[in-house]
């Protein structure tokens, strides 16, 4: 993975953990993401028409690998929202991020990708981080505590997010390979957000969208940068290095996300979730040097 790779994923890291944090702090929290997509897709739309360059009609392939990552990605946030209401941030989110599980696997049978034992050994290192993050202690009791969190809604909806997060993974890396990032995360936010507007048209949702605005309408003005610069860099990331190392890669977000659920957020279990967060980091590491 080059440096530059490697930079704008870690920047990418860090705006995904800080608008998770907004997720978190909104009331309704699908009609939040919504907005959150309305106030990107706008600022993308603004700015496109100002940047140099001649935009290129994307074809076939690079159509439907949008349509694919965008109806995975829509899935996750759904899925997202969900987890976020009955559980803590500095534990959903670490649960969220576990398409890196998944990705090498793809990548390998479908990409025809190679990881180096280094980079497995980063990848597994990752793997205990996140999955040690569920501890309340550090002990043999307590280490099978993880498999009996799955009766728990929300961390239920926090790995199916994983684990679909990762099939769209594949489908923005195989179309970033032939065209352009900015183009290709543009059509990625534009057909989420019709997709999310076809699920806000539900009853349920219609009478919550102008109270979600009304209280939380500093929220989504921040929102809207910090998710595109999130898609961003890590799209232009992507196209620079295999998707079996910048998934991995971008859970250094995770390391972010438990900080700020145990300092901002005041949630417990500080130490054995900084110890998680430390695993994770270090296996970025070793990615990195792999």
């Amino acid at each position: 993975m080059s440096d530059l790779a490697f930079v704008l994923i870690l920047i990418s890291a860090c705006m995904h953990a800080i608008w998770n944090l907004l997720v978190k702090r909104s009331r309704h929290k699908t009609v939040f993401i919504w907005w959150m997509f309305v106030a990107s897709g706008s600022l993308y739309s603004l700015v496109i028409p100002i940047i140099p360059g001649i935009f290129v009609v994307p074809d076939r392939h690079t159509v439907m690998m949008a349509m694919i990552g965008s109806f995975c990605f829509v899935l996750y946030h759904l899925f997202n929202g969900r987890a976020y209401r009955g559980g803590d941030l500095s534990v959903v989110y670490p649960l969220c991020q576990t398409s890196m599980v998944y990705v090498p696997f793809w990548g390998f049978l479908l990409l025809n990708e190679r990881v180096t034992l280094l980079g497995v050994a980063g990848i597994l290192l990752v793997l205990s981080g996140t999955y040690s993050v569920q501890l309340q202690q550090l002990s043999w009791r307590d280490l099978f505590r993880p498999f009996l969190n799955l009766k728990t809604p929300s961390v239920r909806d926090a790995l199916a997010a994983g684990f679909i997060y990762s099939i769209g993974s594949i489908a923005e890396k195989s179309g970033v390979k032939s065209y352009s990032p900015l183009y290709f995360t543009y059509l990625l936010v534009v057909m989420m957000l019709l997709f999310m507007s076809v699920n806000m048209l539900r009853m349920k949702y219609r009478a919550l969208i102008r109270a979600e605005l009304c209280e939380n309408w500093r929220l989504i003005l921040v929102s809207g940068p910090v998710m595109m610069a999130s898609f961003l860099t890590f799209r232009y990331g992507l196209n620079l290095s295999p998707v079996s190392y910048a998934v991995p890669v971008r859970q250094v977000s995770t390391v972010i996300g438990v900080i700020i659920g145990i300092v901002f957020l005041k949630e417990s279990c500080g130490r054995i979730r900084l110890f998680s967060a430390v695993l994770i980091l270090s296996g970025v590491v070793l990615i990195r040097l792999g």
